[in-house]
């Protein structure tokens, strides 16, 4: 290779290099792996298209590889720019374009498949670049960096980005142990300064105070609120006025700014520290907040456009858009405006114009002409990347936006503003982790256009800015491996490489580098515990006898009386609860101990809500009005007698009260009941106990006079023991567990008859299970097995497919979902069958559960498949298009292995249906919606 590759790549970009870059760079020239791991918008992607000019340069290929296919359409687009289309191919599952170039673009699930099928497309490959490798801590996709990585042939050299983490050196570590040399090249430099902000009502604020902040002329109290608090420097002008709007006495222009203003780069604007500014009259949210129209007006008058706001939902995104629209809000000129509507009605002339309107692309293309737009994932991908390229040139102004802009897609702005720091994760909602706080305003600053960026945290009452700003001040992001062995990769690893071979694969994880660095901390305290064990045991040695055997005895007699007691606790706590629940109004019992000990007239009974104890109300003899709990009544109570309540009785009438208590006076007997009759529940232990007492007096060691001087030795060698067992039961349960999982899925594949005898081999059966990579992989492969699909037709298999796919989003999942047709309907019951199965498999052995096959989408799809029109495919479902369009190539793609999948079962027909199904699924808006 010429050593000069380097300085010819650097005079082609027309900019000097960072020296992370020119350190990553100059170890790829010099034959080395390399990880590295910078900041957003620090220019890592730099690293990867160098690995793509010594490909070209080398005659070799390239595969630049990303988490998603709208940062693979993007890579795409550059490359192209840079060496024409001839040279460069995609490839992300619904686009194909150039598959046998020297450089491709695609997903990272697109080269793991083409491993596994050994693809001839694999051949003179020289260099993998996997942008936002990081990814691997995903739990529902992470796995498949981490299979690319161990498994990619020795010769390639692996290209790492990542953000920052703060264990890449174990990462690259990990890197080096099962690629050979890595070198690790880490950054926390940021190119281009980022100041926190937040918004207060209509008023902008430092998070932070700056370096030569003057305390003493700080509003009264602020400074030491501060101080008591948080450690962080935190803006007490920020604190005061939080108070103030609290109070909602929020003066903004109480408190003007005594920071210097700065020039945020072209177009102006304050920045740094001078952001301490009043916010004028107008209206506002419920508590002074600014609205959004309000926001985006604020950050144009401050020259801090463009900007992104991160919202966290997809109905905020689109509300955003339609409030700056009902306001008649505008940020380009008009004539630029008209530009971008013809671009954008370019680009979607392949739609039907009845598909548009369900779309919402009038909303769309009108916020678009006028500067602003929505992005997220329900949103077709057209529209999506129509955004992400004009926001990019600079050519509108602002975008609303979930996080999934975050990951990768590179949109940088000047400004990123944060709605809320509380999104949803699939499951409930959570609080903004410190890494995504990071990865989410890391956009804000664009490289060699602004001198610095911003981040804006709108308040509201439920966010404190301290934990703000613990998480725009924390620097600590450990990366985890997401790692688990799935059906679909054991079948094809023992077809590769054999069990043996393929464990020993699964034990070079990240996953299980991970578990076993922890192992070698508990393995370091046992062998330290173990030399302390040796030396109490040395210390507690007696000339009578074997003073560890008698210790042993002391030892049981201990633990014995401590588990019976409490037991006895426990047990007695329950009576106590159920004696609660059993009372009657009128029933008068006699509180044993405490401050209310005496007698009481039960006067309203309460049986507790779920999970709670019973807490029935009582007038004591002193008539008082009491509510009674475990604490009053720690033991049993039975009823004494019973008296009778008057039907106007009222509770909260001292009179009432005062006439009841007579009455329980005269009612309850003069001699307080005995606890004589109750038995002893506890027999059997108390037998064992005394048995063991007879043993240690028995024992010689018990009448040494040096003896409880041992036993202190021994209570401390049995303390240190239990310990000690402890972390050995951790380091067992650590130790090789990936390869453990991947051994109980080998015996439910052999059981089930995809793998053959020692799961050694892979059969008939495992072969169709090598060409299905959806989540739901075993249950796929047993609807081929069993036939489920045979009597469908295209619709109707498009419509069971689905069901494999589908995940509804929030509490979208049906009980019993619409099915279009009887024989879907009797397919659909035979999946859940069969999952049913599989799910009791998966409990037995312990092994994650398989989720079950979702029919919400079901009917829609078959009605697509059948002709229908978008528009009454989705009438009177809550299913955005975008979403509906994303899951329809979904179901192509799973079609596509369904069908490769029958021909090698031997089912013709199934093969054909499933191929006129993606002739059916396709077309229309989800046909156009590719990149050709």
């Amino acid at each position: 290779m010429a050593a000069d590759e380097l300085r010819a790549f650097t005079a082609s970009l027309g900019f000097p290099l960072d020296p992370f870059q020119v350190d990553a760079c100059q170890a790829l020239e010099a034959g080395h792996g390399v990880l590295v791991a910078a900041p957003t918008g620090a220019g890592k992607t730099v690293v990867g298209e160098f690995a793509v000019h010594l490909a070209l340069a080398t005659g070799r290929k390239a595969f630049y590889t990303t988490p998603i296919k709208a940062l693979s359409n993007q890579k795409y687009a550059d490359l192209v720019r840079r060496y024409g289309a001839a040279r460069v191919g995609l490839l992300t599952g619904d686009s194909s374009v150039n598959g046998e170039a020297p450089v491709v673009v695609m997903t990272t699930e697109v080269l793991r498949n083409m491993m596994y099928a050994g693809s001839p497309t694999l051949a003179g490959l020289g260099y993998v670049v996997m942008d936002e490798v990081h990814y691997l801590a995903d739990r529902f996709r992470g796995a498949v960096w981490e299979e690319v990585i161990i498994h990619l042939p020795a010769e390639v050299r692996l290209v790492s980005l990542s953000a920052t983490v703060s264990n890449a050196e174990e990462f690259g570590a990990w890197l080096a142990e099962v690629r050979g040399d890595v070198s690790v090249v880490v950054s926390e430099h940021r190119p281009v300064p980022l100041w926190q902000h937040m918004m207060v009502g209509r008023g902008m604020y430092d998070l932070f105070v700056d370096e030569g902040f003057d305390p003493s002329n700080a509003p009264d109290g602020a400074v030491q609120a501060m101080r008591d608090v948080a450690p962080t420097r935190v803006n007490p002008e920020l604190l005061q006025a939080i108070a103030n709007l609290t109070r909602r006495t929020y003066d903004p222009d109480r408190f003007p700014s005594r920071g210097r203003g700065r020039r945020g780069g072209p177009g102006g604007g304050p920045g740094g520290r001078g952001m301490a500014r009043s916010a004028g009259p107008g209206g506002g949210r419920p508590g002074g907040g600014a609205t959004r129209t309000e926001v985006v007006e604020r950050l144009e008058r401050e020259g801090l456009l463009p900007a992104i706001t991160f919202i966290f939902s997809r109905v905020g995104c689109e509300a955003a858009v339609g409030q700056l629209l009902a306001q008649n809000v505008r940020l380009i000129p008009d004539e630029e405006g008209e530009r971008i509507r013809r671009v954008v009605e370019e680009r979607v002339a392949a739609i039907a114009d009845e598909d548009l309107g369900v779309l919402g692309y009038w909303d769309f293309v009108d916020g678009l002409s006028r500067g602003y737009a929505a992005h997220h994932a329900g949103m077709l991908p057209t529209f999506r990347e129509a955004v992400e390229e004009l926001f990019t040139a600079g050519r509108i102004r602002a975008v609303f936006a979930t996080e999934t802009l975050a990951l990768g897609i590179n949109m940088p702005a000047r400004t990123v503003v944060l709605e809320r720091l509380v999104k949803f994760n699939g499951e409930a909602h959570v609080d903004v982790t410190p890494a995504e706080y990071t990865q989410l305003t890391g956009r804000a600053g664009r490289r060699g256009i602004d001198i610095e960026g911003h981040a804006v945290v709108l308040w509201n009452r439920q966010l404190d800015p301290l934990a703000v700003a613990g998480l725009a001040s924390t620097r600590t992001y450990p990366l985890r491996s997401s790692f688990r062995p799935t059906y679909n990769m054991a079948v094809n690893l023992v077809a590769q490489f054999g069990r043996e071979r393929a464990r020993e694969l699964l034990e070079t994880s990240f996953a299980q580098f991970q578990a076993d660095r922890a192992v070698v901390g508990f393995v370091r305290t046992i062998r330290r515990n173990e030399e302390a064990l040796a030396g109490y045991a040395e210390s507690m040695q007696c000339d009578r006898g074997d003073f560890r055997a008698y210790a042993a005895i002391r030892d049981e007699i201990g633990r014995l009386e401590k588990d019976a007691a409490k037991r006895r606790a426990a047990s007695v706590r329950a009576e106590a609860a159920v004696s609660l629940e059993q009372l009657r109004v009128g029933d008068v019992i006699r509180i044993p101990a405490g401050r209310r000990a005496g007698y009481a007239v039960v006067v309203q009974a309460n049986r507790g809500h779920r999970g709670d104890t019973p807490s029935p109300a009582v007038v004591t003899e002193d008539r008082q009005l009491r509510r009674l709990t475990l604490v009053d009544v720690p033991t049993p109570v039975e009823p004494i007698t019973a008296v009778k309540l008057p039907k106007n009785f009222n509770a909260k009438s001292p009179k009432s009260r005062r006439d009841l208590a007579t009455t329980l006076r005269i009612a309850v007997p003069r001699d307080p009941p005995s606890d004589r009759g109750r038995n002893d529940m506890h027999t059997d232990e108390s037998s064992r106990v005394e048995q063991l007492r007879r043993q240690m007096r028995a024992h010689p060691c018990h009448s040494c006079p040096d003896r409880e001087q041992h036993a202190r030795w021994a209570e401390r060698w049995w303390r240190l023991t239990r310990e000690t067992e402890g972390l050995q039961r951790k380091v067992d349960g650590r130790t090789n567990s990936v390869a453990r999982t991947f051994d109980r899925i080998c015996d439910l594949l052999e059981e089930m008859g995809y793998l053959g005898e020692g799961a050694a081999t892979v059969t008939e059966r495992g072969e169709q299970l090598r060409r299905l990579y959806t989540e739901k992989d075993l249950l796929a492969a047993e609807c081929l097995r069993h036939g489920v699909w045979d009597k469908l037709d295209p619709a109707g298999l498009a419509a069971a497919i689905s069901t494999l796919v589908h995940e509804p989003r929030r509490e979208e999942a049906e009980i019993s979902p619409r099915m279009p047709r009887e024989e879907v309907h009797e397919a659909w019951t035979a999946m859940i069958r069969l999952w049913s199965g599989i799910e009791d498999h998966e409990r037995d052995r312990g092994l994650p559960v398989t989720g079950d096959p979702d029919g919400g989408i079901a009917w829609m799809v078959y009605r697509w498949a059948g002709g229908h029109p978008l528009e009454s495919v989705l009438r009177g479902s809550d299913i955005a298009a975008g979403d509906f369009v994303r899951r329809c190539k979904q179901i192509v793609d799973l079609l596509d292995q369904v069908a490769d999948a029958a021909v090698t079962s031997g089912s013709p027909r199934l093969a054909r249906t499933a191929r006129s199904a993606v002739d059916a699924v396709r077309r229309g808006v989800v046909a156009a919606d590719r990149l050709d």
